[in-house]
C-alpha cells in the first residue's frame, strides 16, 4: 500500500495495464506501477527482454499497444543512453554537449557569451571536468558516458530515464556515476529509472525493481528483496544475486 507521504507528493508517472510492443503486438504482459519523486527504479532482464522498448514507451517515442501511461503535466523528463549519435565531423567540445541541455538557442554561428554555472557544476560532479575542453568525438566511450550523464544532470530533470548509462565505464567510474544518481534523487527529488546489468544498483540503491522477461511473458515489480527472491528471477539467473552483474 502507498504511504501517506507518497500520496502527498503525488505520482510523477503511472502505468495502468500498460502493454508495450510494435505494430499492435505486445511483447510483455500488462504493467501496473506508480512512480513517485525521489525514487530510484532499477530495470533488469536479459538482453532482448524488452527493457529498451519499455523505456522508449515511457519517453513517448513508441505508442503503447494497450493500457495507459500517465505523466504528471509539465514533468521535465531527460534521457541518457549508452551512446549518442553525432556526426564525427561535428566540432563539439565535451562542455558543448552538456550545454545543449540548458542553452537550446546556442549554435556555432551564435556562441554563448559565458559558460552557465549549471554546466560547469554538472561536469564537476560527474567527474567530466578534466576533459570538458576536449572534442567529444575524441573521448573514450566511458568518458562520453560521463559527459552524457553530466548533460542529464545539467537539464535538472524531474524524471530521469537511463539505458545502461555505465556500460562502458570501469568499476570505479561506475560506482561514482551511480553515486551521482543517488544524490540527484535524494537532493533534488528526481525520480530515477535505470536499465542496468549491475546487481549492486539493485541491492544498494534501488527502492523498486522491475524484472522484464519477454521470452517467458513475465513482468515482476517489487522491492529488491521481492524481485531477487522471485521465481522469475531464479529462472533467469539461477541465483538470488551472488554475482555482481546480470548478463
Amino acid at each position: 500500500m502507498d504511504s501517506p507521504v507518497k500520496d502527498e507528493l503525488g505520482e510523477c508517472l503511472r502505468c495502468d495495464g500498460l502493454r508495450v510492443g510494435y505494430a499492435g503486438t505486445a511483447i510483455l504482459p500488462a504493467i501496473d506501477l506508480r512512480m513517485y519523486p525521489g525514487e530510484l527504479w532499477a530495470v533488469v532482464g536479459r538482453n532482448g527482454a524488452g527493457k529498451t522498448t519499455w523505456l522508449r514507451t515511457l519517453l513517448g517515442l513508441i505508442s503503447p499497444v494497450g493500457g495507459s501511461l500517465m505523466r504528471r503535466p509539465g514533468l521535465r523528463v531527460s534521457y541518457a543512453g549508452q551512446h549518442v549519435r553525432f556526426d564525427p565531423l561535428f566540432p563539439a567540445l565535451a562542455r558543448d554537449i552538456v550545454a545543449m541541455a540548458v542553452d537550446r538557442g546556442w549554435s556555432f554561428a551564435r556562441p554563448r557569451v559565458r559558460e552557465p554555472d549549471v554546466v560547469l557544476r554538472a561536469l564537476e560532479i560527474t567527474g567530466a571536468a578534466a576533459f570538458a575542453q576536449r572534442p567529444f568525438r575524441a573521448l573514450s566511450e566511458g568518458q562520453k558516458q560521463r559527459v552524457l550523464l553530466a548533460r542529464l544532470v545539467a537539464s535538472e530533470p524531474q524524471l530521469a530515464l537511463l539505458d545502461e548509462p555505465t556500460s562502458a565505464m570501469d568499476a570505479v567510474a561506475e560506482r561514482q556515476a551511480l553515486g551521482v544518481l543517488d544524490r540527484l534523487r535524494k537532493q533534488r527529488g528526481t525520480t530515477i529509472v535505470v536499465v542496468s546489468h549491475y546487481l549492486g544498483l539493485v541491492r544498494e540503491l534501488a527502492d523498486r525493481v522491475i524484472l522484464l522477461d519477454g521470452a517467458a511473458g513475465s513482468v515482476v515489480v517489487g522491492t529488491p528483496d521481492e524481485v531477487l527472491s522471485h521465481e522469475a528471477f531464479q529462472r533467469n539467473y539461477g541465483h538470488s544475486g551472488d554475482e555482481s552483474c546480470l548478463a
